[in-house]
């Protein structure tokens, strides 16, 4: 399916124009760069904020050897399906701040209770240190956080990536799927000439499940939500991993935004594709999770 709608482009050139004019620092090397670029806050003006209908929840998520910090957002005090989100950023950058009016507002409209983590960083902490975060935390929040026993999992860009290798590793290693995975402009593949490739991947042995697209067979994953923007260079990754997830038999939705930019969700506040795309993924996960418990 295509979502299109005539505000969908001039709104992308204005945001990518006002993004381009914003002050930078030429002579700051690479690191220092993502360093300062990890402590900004968003802007709300571009960014929206925290839907006043949740409650929000700092939590410490102890994991062996480390402790990661998560957010919690709840519409309700009633046990509810909980969503694992995590956030883009290249897997170097970005934080769950960064994506607050899309996390909280899908737990208010979605009908879920959505635990957003930070997971590990590269160079820090390169591949799969993330991704490992991320399979543990599936299983941590099923003891540890109030739910219903459902689970679903999401992500932006690498974090859609790293939603889609946890998929991977639950599916391998034989515990507990979720119920169901949400991949927005996700990074399938291996993209050597990106900026974080280095950082991320390295010259390390690839992991099992740290590039899905590479993965032998996608049966028996959970079925999937996957979100594309027409003016992605990530756009083909979408498109591929939703036509080998159908191969493979997994109940698979793809939806296209047209004339729309890569991270379209950080910006619901300046993109109508990101609004619609919340309302998109709250509406999916109470169909998903409609009069059905595990």
């Amino acid at each position: 399916m295509i979502v299109d709608n005539p505000q969908f482009g001039p709104e992308t050139d204005a945001l990518l124009k006002h993004l381009a004019d914003l002050p930078s620092n030429p002579d700051l090397d690479p690191y220092e760069a993502l360093l300062l670029d990890r402590e900004d806050l968003p802007d709300p003006a571009i960014a929206g904020e925290l839907d006043p209908r949740v409650a929000t929840e700092d939590i410490a998520i102890d994991l062996p050897g480390r402790t990661l910090q998560a957010r919690i957002y709840r519409h309700s005090t009633q046990p509810r399906p909980i969503l694992l989100w995590l956030h883009g950023g290249g897997f170097v950058g970005g934080d769950l701040r960064d994506i607050e009016h899309a996390t909280s507002r899908i737990a208010a409209d979605g009908n879920v209770t959505v635990v957003s983590l930070n997971y590990r960083l590269a160079p820090e902490n390169p591949c799969p240190a993330g991704l490992q975060d991320v399979y543990e935390t599936l299983g941590w929040i099923r003891d540890h956080v109030d739910g219903d026993g459902r689970v679903a999992i999401g992500g932006q860009s690498a974090g859609g990536a790293l939603a889609a290798g946890a998929c991977l590793l639950a599916r391998d290693n034989g515990v507990p799927l979720p119920d169901r995975q949400i991949l927005c402009y996700p990074v399938l593949d291996l993209h050597p000439s990106s900026d974080w490739h280095e950082w991320y991947f390295g010259t390390r042995e690839i992991p099992p499940g740290g590039v899905p697209l590479q993965a032998e067979t996608l049966k028996g994953l959970p079925p999937a939500l996957l979100l594309a923007a027409q003016r992605d260079w990530l756009r083909d990754d979408a498109l591929a991993y939703a036509a080998r997830l159908k191969q493979d038999e997994v109940p698979t939705e793809l939806v296209e935004y047209a004339d729309t930019m890569h991270a379209f969700l950080n910006f619901p506040a300046a993109l109508s594709a990101g609004r619609h795309a919340i309302e998109l993924i709250a509406a999916d996960l109470q169909t998903a999770f409609s009069g059905r418990r595990s």
